[in-house]
């Protein structure tokens, strides 16, 4: 009989029933999870439902009836393996629900990534390819705020775990064949730091924008104020990012670095409503930036497209996609374009490059190595 025809579980609406269901998988060595939430118009996710699978059994716990328990959150967090599939946003919707992260987890998705060059491979896809199972699609979209919730609604959220144990039973073995089952665990757990940081990651945010080579030391610097400010506010506002302001327009108040008001509504990407509302915050920021010592700016970015940026970056890239290749993953899993980026403008800086640790370093640093001295 297939996976996917008819399948079980229980419905969880009270705290008595969520602890007795925490009883009945505290001994298991794996238990799966999923949740379903919505996130259009907050920046926090709002729970819409948590599903739990271990050995034959799958629950489906409703977390607009109950709050999560003292059991459950030591389930959470006790040394069963916990999997997930694309974890980044359950992550946040369980700190949100519980006020713990799952740990130890195995990402599927990433566990996927060191057995394949497909880093980013989806559910769906990866039930297909381990079991030869077709899911259904028919409820991707569904409103999963809604009570009660339909029969093909519940079938579905109860496949995304009760397929997933089965999906790792296979994964596992080919782990363990690959000699990369450690690779995989220390991914998953950087992944959990990572979500357990949050706000300290605010300063941090400035260097995801592509175009800082643009700017001058002194406008990075406003433009670091600003999105650092942006992102504790949305947190406190609990709004979603653009609601407040994008940092497209923020990018463009940095280039223009205005004195006043006047300045500031004359940038063509800030509206009116912006003015009125944050004109202050932002100028007084960008007055920050003016008054900011030239020893504690930003050092300048270079042009990615430009000597001595662009050969670096190159040779840098084709070393980690070699190195993947022969490996048999995607570069991405070794390493990410951002941290080659950091490496060669930190080369170009005359500062010693930050190489990765790790099983990363084990695998790349002798060959990154090689090739910032021939580049030197």
């Amino acid at each position: 009989m297939s996976l996917i025809d008819s399948p079980s579980y229980q419905w969880i609406a009270t705290p008595r029933a969520l602890d007795d269901a925490c009883a009945q998988m505290a001994a298991a060595d794996a238990i799966a999870l999923d949740t379903e939430f919505f996130r259009e118009k907050t920046f926090y996710p709002l729970p819409a439902l948590f599903q739990f699978a271990a050995g034959d059994m799958t629950w489906l716990v409703d977390p607009l009836a109950v709050e999560c328990t003292p059991a459950c959150r030591a389930l959470l967090q006790n040394d069963a393996l916990k999997l997930i599939h694309a974890c980044s946003e359950d992550l946040e919707v369980f700190q949100r629900w519980a006020g713990v992260l799952p740990a130890p987890l195995m990402d599927t998705q990433v566990a996927q990534g060191f057995l394949s060059d497909n880093p980013g491979m989806g559910y769906q896809k990866l039930v297909e390819h381990w079991l030869g199972e077709t899911l259904p699609k028919e409820e991707t979209r569904s409103d999963w705020l809604k009570r009660p919730l339909s029969r093909a609604q519940c079938d579905y959220a109860a496949l995304d775990v009760i397929c997933l144990l089965e999906v790792w039973k296979r994964q596992a073995e080919a782990l363990e064949r690959s000699g990369r089952m450690d690779w995989a665990l220390a991914q998953c757990r950087a992944l959990v730091e990572q979500a357990g940081r949050g706000a300290d990651q605010d300063a941090r945010w400035f260097t995801r924008q592509r175009q800082l080579w643009r700017l001058t030391p002194r406008q990075i610097e406003a433009y670091r104020l600003m999105t650092t400010w942006r992102e504790g506010e949305i947190r406190r506002r609990d709004l979603p990012r653009n609601w407040l302001v994008s940092d497209k327009v923020l990018f463009a108040v940095a280039a223009a670095m205005p004195k006043n008001r006047f300045e500031l509504a004359a940038i063509e990407e800030v509206k009116p409503s912006l003015v009125k509302k944050e004109g202050d915050t932002l100028l007084a920021l960008m007055q920050t930036a003016r008054e900011r010592e030239e020893e504690a700016l930003p050092r300048s970015w270079p042009d990615p497209a430009q000597p001595p940026f662009k050969p670096l970056f190159k040779a840098l890239k084709k070393t980690v996609s070699d190195r993947a290749a022969a490996l048999g993953m995607a570069p991405e899993m070794l390493l990410r374009r951002r941290d080659i980026e950091a490496i060669a403008m930190q080369a170009l800086a005359g500062e010693s490059p930050r190489l990765p640790g790790g099983w990363r370093g084990e695998c790349l640093n002798s060959s990154l190595k090689q090739t910032l001295e021939e580049m030197s």
